[in-house]
């Protein structure tokens, strides 16, 4: 083990949060891989509508996942990659104009266009978490990957700009310093969900992923071969437990195990002479239900989720555009017929998406949805170290997120945007 190859990945969701240790193999810096060495996963305290709200929980419930995995793993990390997400992200397109400085574009053209774009005034309440390009356009020749060594006079770049709200950054970031690590980098969770599981050929095609989480649902939309759309629905597996709660007249506890062992989001899939019983209370002593109660309760709930998610891709223009269909992920999607009602609300192939490429080591410890924003934060840490590498600063030594961070490592970041 190369302690210097070590990447961490913590996914601080509203259920669990969960960590990855693993080690950066493969082909660097073109085609980096990642062995997974260790994993922890935890409840999670501390945490209301995605951002922290008691700091100490939550340093607890990262300090004891982090440890968790570093025991499985037989080593000690001093960062980690940490994702966010929730109602606080934003995201636009910010363009950039630059007259080309010779016959030829040049890599140098390239970045003071990204950078103009780049440039946009964040508010005081808000922070810049990522900026990735979109496409070029030469002399009004649209749709260019790479613009660098073709001939033309003007350089236009347009970029997908991410902000979040700098009292979650602020308040996320101080829970993992107190629970003894450093944040390397604050990384989108969607985007990291979309590096475990989706196929570049879907990118190209044209998917959406939908990350349904405990608290929120999550949506990413990609487009020949770019992020074209982020969203956020306020609305989860949590809100399904709660139905369940006051449909059944069960407790909290007693919900969530009814769904996991009995649920089922596709209510047409149960036998509705199925019967299942009840936890029984001292007021109401046994009782007993059909199977296709729990599932009807489940399936009203997941279809209005699945429907709001549809319109908010359906105003950002690209629901027709999806041609490789969707891809489902987050803990609540590995729930018994959550890919049928989804094809049902979007008349669209649907899979499930699970950690697969690009992975080695324990790779069965981590082959499941739930899993897939930790193992996708590690292969962004991968990525990070094996650009680091080729340009010998070493990504372990370029904290992005750091004061007084220096310009080597701003082009780093520049750079590594092109991964979305």
């Amino acid at each position: 083990m190369n302690v210097e190859r070590l990447v961490a990945g913590l996914d601080i969701g509203f259920a669990k949060t969960t960590a990855v240790i693993a080690e950066v193999v493969g082909e660097l810096p073109r085609h980096p891989g990642i062995k997974i060495l260790g994993v922890g996963q935890t409840r999670t305290t501390g945490l209301r509508r995605g951002v922290v709200a008691d700091i100490e929980e939550t340093t607890q419930s990262i300090r004891k996942a982090v440890n968790d995995a570093e025991r499985m793993a037989g080593a000690k990390v001093e960062s980690v990659y940490a994702g966010i997400s929730g109602e606080h992200m934003e995201a636009m397109i910010s363009k950039g104009i630059v007259v080309v400085s010779g016959q030829e574009i040049a890599r140098t053209d390239v970045d003071r266009a990204n950078a103009v774009a780049r440039a946009q005034d964040v508010p005081q309440d808000r922070e810049l978490l990522h900026a990735i390009p979109q496409e070029y356009t030469v002399d009004r020749q649209q749709g260019i990957r790479d613009p660098v060594g073709m001939v033309g006079t003007r350089l236009e770049t347009e970029m997908y700009l991410v902000t979040i709200g700098s009292s979650p950054a602020t308040n996320l970031r101080r829970a993992v310093e107190r629970a003894g690590y450093r944040v390397q980098e604050l990384v989108l969770e969607p985007l990291a969900s979309a590096l475990a599981t989706l196929t570049e050929d879907e990118k190209e095609l044209g998917v959406a992923l939908i990350e349904v989480g405990a608290g929120t649902t999550d949506v990413a939309v990609f487009h020949e071969g770019k992020i074209r759309h982020l969203g956020t629905i306020n609305y989860g597996g949590n809100n399904v437990t709660s139905d369940i709660v006051h449909g059944l007249g069960v407790t909290q506890a007693d919900a969530e195990r009814l769904k996991e062992r009995y649920g089922c989001a596709y209510e047409p899939m149960v036998d509705r002479s199925e019967i299942i019983t009840l936890p029984s209370t001292m007021a109401q002593g046994d009782r007993q239900i059909s199977r296709d109660l729990l599932a009807h309760i489940i399936h009203q709930r997941m279809d209005e989720i699945f429907d709001l998610v549809m319109r908010d891709i359906e105003a950002s223009g690209y629901l027709s555009k999806l041609s490789a269909g969707i891809v489902l992920t987050g803990g609540a999607a590995a729930s018994p017929g959550m890919s049928q009602l989804a094809a049902d609300v979007f008349g669209t192939g649907v899979r499930i998406g699970s950690p697969k490429e690009n992975i080695s080591g324990l790779a069965d410890a981590v082959e499941a949805p739930r899993f897939s924003t930790a193992v996708g934060l590690a292969l962004y840490g991968a990525t990070r170290y094996a650009i680091g590498a080729s340009t010998g600063s070493g990504a372990k030594k370029l904290p992005i997120n750091a004061p007084g961070v220096d310009k080597l490592a701003q082009r780093v970041k520049a750079w590594l945007q092109d991964f979305f």
